[in-house]
């Protein structure tokens, strides 16, 4: 990989992880915030559920492309043993395109969800934040998921 190219793609790498980070930061505040005003003024903030439910969505599929696509999920090596090198890099080729192509039928799902909360106009109980814009969120970002499993599986399948 030329040294510009990688260059850029680690600058659109890290800006979905500052948009995790900062959502991770808010839910952090806000969760601090929450329990000082319940226990010291016995007034909870109101819409620290929503706002929860809002920010975990950010931060975890804010992460997840980038995760995908350096390959660092969580996995378990119990027969990794079994696998020379070549037989292994194959293995996580074929998993990462199968896993990519699989993304297909949640994308699917989460698109129907987003239209018919933007048709039913579905927003959030007590900040009235239309719905459909995070589910639009979570749908490319779970699109640009797909992507970069497959394209990560066909560099791993080609590598030499």
């Amino acid at each position: 990989m030329s040294k510009p190219f990688a260059n850029k793609l680690a600058i659109i790498e890290r800006l979905p992880m500052w948009l995790a980070a900062l959502a991770l930061f808010v839910l952090m505040v806000m969760t601090f915030t929450d329990v000082i005003m319940r226990s010291v003024f016995n007034s909870p903030l109101e819409a620290a559920t929503e706002l929860t439910r809002i920010l975990v969505a950010i931060t975890v599929f804010s992460a997840l492309p980038v995760i995908s696509s350096r390959g660092d999920h969580i996995s378990v090596d119990l027969l990794d043993s079994f696998y020379n090198k070549t037989l292994a890099r194959f293995r996580d080729a074929l998993m990462a395109i199968a896993c990519g192509v699989m993304l297909y039928w949640p994308l699917q799902k989460v698109l129907v969800l987003a239209r018919r909360a933007r048709e039913y106009g579905d927003v959030t109980e007590y900040l009235n934040i239309p719905q459909f814009y995070i589910a639009y969120f979570i749908a490319l970002s779970v699109a640009i998921t797909a992507v970069a499993l497959i394209v990560r599986g066909f560099i791993l399948l080609f590598k030499k």
